[in-house]
């Protein structure tokens, strides 16, 4: 296992990097942050470590696994229920205003504040920003349109599992309430608390 690893990390991560590249390009994936895919390498390198069993091909497993990866991570990122929607005022081409839906897209953690800004929208978190907080502080005073914006993009099961735990429920009764797996809890979990989610607040 050692070897491996040694392998893959070497010349700062050379080999991992070169097989999610080889992915990228294989499903034309050209217009991404490839930093975002690294880091998400990483992660599945880790689990494919975990779970390996020696009687395959480390190689053929792992690229199995970061193909599956990058194309769950990409259907999630372009789905269009996951992305928040507002509507805005248009005038088409009679001189009519319409309203139309704008898709506002995801960014990513490194991407620039632009207009002359130094630092990154990562730079901007809030520090110890707590999601539950903010949806109990405000269900007395209905919902802000950052709430709803926040809301659209979770699933079902994503909005049933953090209602559940603002309502003090431990993750034991969540799980067991809703029928769920640990792995879908853990799931649900990270979406929402993930930046991708919570950026409508900041």
């Amino acid at each position: 296992m050692e070897q491996i690893l040694t392998a893959y990390y070497a010349d700062n991560a050379k080999k991992l990097r070169d097989m999610a590249d080889k992915i990228l390009e294989r499903l034309h994936f050209e217009y991404v942050d490839r930093e975002d895919f690294y880091s998400l390498a990483n992660e599945v390198f880790v689990c494919a470590m975990r779970d390996y069993e020696p009687s395959m091909s480390f190689d053929g497993f792992l690229y199995s696994c970061l193909y599956k990866k990058f194309c769950t991570e990409m259907t999630s990122r372009t789905r269009d229920k996951r992305c928040a929607k507002i509507k805005v005022r248009e005038t088409d081409e009679n001189g009519t205003v319409v309203l139309r839906n704008k898709i506002l897209p995801d960014e990513s953690l490194d991407a620039p504040l632009g207009d002359g800004e130094d630092g990154t929208l990562g730079d901007t978190i809030a520090a110890g920003f707590d999601i539950e907080k903010e949806v109990f502080g405000r269900e007395d005073e209905g919902y802000s349109r950052r709430m709803l914006l926040y809301l659209d993009r979770l699933s079902k099961l994503q909005k049933e599992v953090l209602r559940l735990h603002i309502a003090g429920y431990p993750s034991n009764e969540i799980k067991k309430k809703l029928k769920i797996s640990e792995k879908q809890y853990t799931d649900c979990n990270a979406a929402i608390h993930s930046y991708r989610n919570v950026s409508v607040f900041f």
